[in-house]
């Protein structure tokens, strides 16, 4: 064999790819800054608006007050009613949601063939498409009426109605999250399980489930900040008449009508307010107090994701 040295040019003009790669570079900047100016942009107007509204009417009132009744010309602003008709539809949307997603990725990620999951992972992802509005439809004319006839006293507009729908809206968020985390697990850890006898239910709630916990439980958040956010489920099913919390008599709240933080938001822009007013500007404060609530509960799910992540080499 000849040995004699081959020379390869490797190298080619770079000024064109140069070019290009600025160009990608700044197009992918801009993205990325248009979305962060959007976002400030959105907290700069509430903020603005929201400070307006806290002049005229004052803050204690509004972050301590039980009663929230509103007119076109003013009213009393106490938000704790519409607070806690919001946890009381996110809670009970938690427990419809929680078990059934978790339980719907298991399946998926531990029992279901390729060729089922293929079935029933897009199955989800289009019950996750469907407007909100349907279920808020199904919720007023269906679910209610089938409540009532299995005896359960519930007025036409109620808090369990709407708590249930949107615990069925939030389910794909928490199966296909879930089930991503599951997946992830390595099938080292599922193997070594098995090969200490375990059985597959053993080895998906022992092993599978703690090691995607972080993941799960993320799921668990961005789920409830969406259930907090939502609007044309509780605006249909669960009315428009501001009520506190009940303690004596907890059960109370979920069988009578409510009406949660967005349900005011949209009272308060659909009234006969004129902009400027007390009552206009209160969408505003109850907006930025949602935002708060939800922007809490997603540094939360970032905290838990980050202090119980588990590393696999």
């Amino acid at each position: 064999m000849s040995e004699r040295s081959i020379d390869v040019d490797l190298t080619r003009s770079s000024s064109g790819r140069v070019v290009k790669e600025r160009i990608y570079k700044w197009l992918l900047f801009a993205c990325a800054a248009l979305t962060v100016f959007v976002t400030a942009a959105i907290i700069y107007t509430l903020t603005a608006d929201a400070l307006t509204f806290f002049s005229m009417v004052s803050p204690v009132e509004f972050f301590t007050g039980t009663e929230w009744f509103v007119r076109s010309d003013g009213g009393t602003f106490g938000v704790w009613p519409l607070v806690t008709a919001t946890l009381v539809i996110t809670f009970v949307s938690a427990l419809v949601a929680v078990p059934i997603g978790v339980a719907a990725a298991v399946y998926l990620s531990e029992y279901a063939s390729d060729r089922m999951r293929s079935i029933l992972k897009p199955s989800l992802e289009i019950l996750a498409g469907i407007p909100t509005v349907v279920y808020g439809y199904l919720a007023l004319v269906y679910l209610t009426p089938a409540l009532q006839a299995i005896g359960i006293p519930v007025s036409t507009f109620n808090l369990l109605s709407a708590s249930i729908m949107v615990g069925i809206m939030i389910i794909p968020m928490v199966s296909s999250l879930s089930e991503d985390a599951m997946s992830s697990v390595p099938d080292s850890l599922r193997q070594a399980g098995y090969g200490m006898g375990a059985t597959k239910y053993e080895v998906s709630t022992g092993v599978v489930i703690p090691a995607a916990i972080s993941g799960i439980f993320s799921s668990f958040i961005l789920a409830l900040s969406r259930a907090i956010g939502e609007t044309m489920i509780v605006v249909m099913a669960a009315g428009l008449r501001p009520r506190m919390f009940n303690f004596a008599n907890p059960l109370d709240n979920l069988l009578s009508s409510g009406q949660p933080m967005t349900a005011g938001m949209v009272s308060a822009v659909t009234s006969d307010a004129t902009g400027g007013s007390a009552t206009y500007l209160s969408m505003f404060a109850l907006g930025l107090t949602l935002f708060v609530i939800t922007f809490v509960m997603n540094l939360a799910s970032d905290y838990v994701a980050a202090r119980y992540q588990e590393e696999y080499q």
